[in-house]
């Protein structure tokens, strides 16, 4: 998911004909799919897509960094072992070798080792504000707090459905783009989680989720997928990797990811150690306050966080599994696989569907 060869250029096509509206709905389902640190009645905390998948990447690292080795490798073979190999061209691959590959763990691993242990994006009614942290500032002064970026929650803020066609599969995400007077991207940042082609219709259903809880306020929304946990453990590193391969997943093909599973757990735990919380600017802070009698704040004392606490909880009927809702008034198509299809296809008729009823 790289993200910055989008800067200095026009946002795509795809990404500008399927914009969101932060005022109409898309679909006619509202439901969170497991995006959700915190809720209450001032603001709303999500995870970035990095949070789910960085064991991934940390395994591509890792792969790299391993990678390294075949410079000196290269070296002492045609300077120690067969002396007269090599010479210096031996010497120039070696170098080039190691350089290449260091590259390529410096860039994928930046911001995953020494860096935060989650970058959350608030959703902030009372402001009516996205606020994103992006990066660790190690050098902070007194309530600078860690690299911010926000974006106004209105109707000319350009939010966009972006599509990511690969040769693993076409997946989705939520992206905020922000643009110069040309048109070109200055700034990019993704909300939320991915999704794969197959999901189109839950990454709308996620969207109607943030946008009922900045315009309508937290008190008929579902109760999330999950409430993510912001202390991560040995044990939650593990479901993580876990559940990567699937929620429903038969116990054999379990058995046959374990050893997948168990390497991906190490990364996410090697990387967590490294790494620390982030940490709010001061003014950020200062309107982020929850009252105490606040009847929307979640997590309480009472309720399961993490993976393990979540599923626990569903087992015992202490927590819904699956909850979600209906759009209010909506009246154009109204199943969800359809109108995303529609959607997907024309989205600009679709809307207009829904626009011309209401």
């Amino acid at each position: 998911m790289n993200m910055k060869k989008c800067i200095g250029a026009p946002i795509p096509d795809w990404d500008w004909a399927h914009r969101l509206s932060t005022k109409q709905p898309v679909g006619p389902e509202v439901k969170d799919l497991g995006t959700i640190f915190s809720i209450n009645s001032t603001f709303m905390d999500v995870i970035d897509p990095a949070f789910l998948d960085k064991q991934w990447v940390i395994l591509a690292v890792l792969v790299a960094f391993m990678a390294m080795g075949i410079g000196p490798y290269v070296y002492w073979l045609t300077n120690i072992r067969y002396p007269d190999a090599g010479g210096v061209i031996g010497n120039i691959f070696s170098i080039f070798v190691s350089f290449v590959f260091g590259s390529i763990a410096w860039r994928l691993g930046r911001g995953l080792f020494f860096g935060l242990l989650y970058r959350p994006i608030r959703f902030h009614r009372a402001s009516r504000m996205l606020y994103s942290i992006r990066s660790r500032r190690f050098f902070a002064k007194r309530g600078e707090g860690d690299v911010v970026w926000d974006a106004p929650w209105s109707d000319d803020t350009i939010f966009c459905l972006h599509r990511e066609v690969s040769p693993y599969g076409t997946v989705f995400h939520i992206r905020h783009y922000t643009v110069d007077d040309q048109g070109n991207v200055t700034r990019v940042f993704s909300i939320g989680r991915e999704w794969t082609s197959s999901q189109a219709r839950l990454a709308l259903a996620q969207w109607n989720y943030w946008c009922q809880y900045m315009n309508d306020g937290p008190r008929n929304l579902p109760k999330p997928m999950l409430f993510h946990t912001q202390h991560e453990t040995p044990r939650e590193s593990f479901l993580f990797a876990l559940y990567n391969f699937g929620m429903n997943v038969a116990l054999f093909m379990r058995l046959l990811t374990l050893p997948m599973v168990l390497l991906f757990a190490a990364m996410r735990m090697l990387a967590n150690v490294t790494c620390r919380a982030p940490v709010w600017p001061e003014a950020i802070a200062r309107i982020s306050v929850v009252a105490p009698d606040d009847l929307y704040a979640e997590p309480r004392a009472s309720t399961p966080v993490g993976w393990a606490a979540t599923v626990l909880a569903q087992q015992r009927g202490d927590y819904p599994d699956d909850d979600h809702a209906r759009v209010l008034n909506w009246v154009s198509e109204p199943d969800g696989l359809k109108y995303a299809a529609a959607w997907l296809k024309d989205p600009a008729t679709a809307a207009t569907a829904q626009r011309d009823e209401t």
